[in-house]
């Protein structure tokens, strides 16, 4: 092997080496960010009695922009680690949880319901999105404990079978099925996204807002 080969090689084993820690790393932390982001949205009506307890109203307006903008933010954060889970590639190399497309979407979906409904105001569009949230915590956070961290204990059947069923590179058929959903589930939401933004000025508030 030459000196140009061996400088390749250690290249490429570090790169894959810091793409495999850093998707580990992504989605060991998603768990947390999904748990944040339920419990900010569901901690709405704590904010707003919060806000009537402060005597300046310029101090309760910074609280519920600073509220509204920790939410959302952890929202957006959240769909970004998870954008991963759209690239098959990844799915098949690490070991993640089985259900990380199907949440992927979910996140998507909530993206989307704030966009097109006013979440603070519509008690509808609240409730979806904490259903929506409690949905994508759930096909997260149980495949992660199930299925990636039973099959890293290695306790032996039917724990293993099931904590393999549950993780992405060892039920690979699954895995793809899901994603494929997924994916065509964010692309369709894209292009209501699209539509919704595109719409004539006048039948958005932006229209009204510019006027």
């Amino acid at each position: 092997m030459t000196s140009d080969q061996l400088a390749g090689a250690i290249i490429k084993a570090f790169l894959a080496g810091g793409e495999s820690f850093l998707e580990g790393t992504l989605a060991a932390a998603l768990p947390i960010f999904w748990l944040l982001a339920l419990a900010l949205h569901l901690a709405r009506p704590y904010m707003l009695n919060t806000t009537q307890k402060f005597s300046l109203r310029l101090a309760a307006d910074i609280w519920w922009v600073l509220y509204i903008g920790l939410r959302d933010a952890v929202v957006v954060i959240a769909f970004i680690m998870s954008f991963m889970f759209l690239f098959p590639d990844v799915l098949m190399a690490q070991a993640l949880p089985i259900g990380g497309s199907a949440a992927t979407a979910v996140l998507f979906g909530v993206l989307l319901t704030k966009l097109v409904a006013d979440t603070d105001d519509d008690p509808r569009a609240f409730r979806l999105v904490s259903y929506l949230l409690a949905l994508g915590a759930t096909l997260y956070i149980v495949p992660t404990l199930a299925g990636v961290q039973v099959s890293a204990l290695a306790l032996g059947d039917p724990w293993d079978g099931l904590g393999k069923a549950l993780v992405t590179s060892t039920n690979q058929e699954l895995a793809i099925a899901l994603w494929g959903l997924a994916l065509t589930a964010v692309g369709v939401m894209g292009l209501v996204a699209v539509w919704f933004n595109l719409r004539a000025p006048g039948a958005t508030g932006y229209g009204r807002a510019v006027r």
